[in-house]
């Protein structure tokens, strides 16, 4: 049970060390270049599922199995995260969009998860 919880860990830092570099520097190319929001829709929205994937590859990585489930725990846990500062913070529910967002983001660290552990998993003798 420790080793799944410290797996899940593992990848949500991964998320949100990744997401947070990525922010700093979207945030200074807007400040010093003549790119806007509208610009970098597109590019945040694949960076945060590449992000997922990694996030579930490390948290399937370090539990070494039943990556599936490492990596759906890892998007839940995101998803539920976000879904909580959007409703506490700003008193919004998911759109329909955000929904299908979130099921990628969902699927991409499931994927991530798989192939953290037939990669790092268990080595067969």
């Amino acid at each position: 049970m420790g080793n799944k919880v410290t797996a899940l860990l593992y990848g949500w830092v991964t998320i949100f060390v990744l997401m947070i570099a990525t922010s700093l520097i979207m945030a200074l190319l807007m400040r010093f270049t003549t790119m806007d929001e509208s610009t970098l829709n597109w590019l945040t929205g694949g960076l945060a599922i590449l992000y997922l994937f990694f996030g579930g590859f490390f948290s399937g990585a370090k539990g070494k199995e039943k990556g599936w489930m490492l990596g759906a725990l890892t998007g839940i846990g995101y998803s539920l995260f976000v879904f909580l500062y959007q409703f506490l913070a700003f008193d919004q529910l998911f759109t329909t969009n955000q929904w299908m967002y979130h099921g990628l983001f969902l699927l991409s660290a499931i994927i991530g998860g798989i192939l953290g552990v037939n990669l790092f998993g268990k080595q067969q003798a």
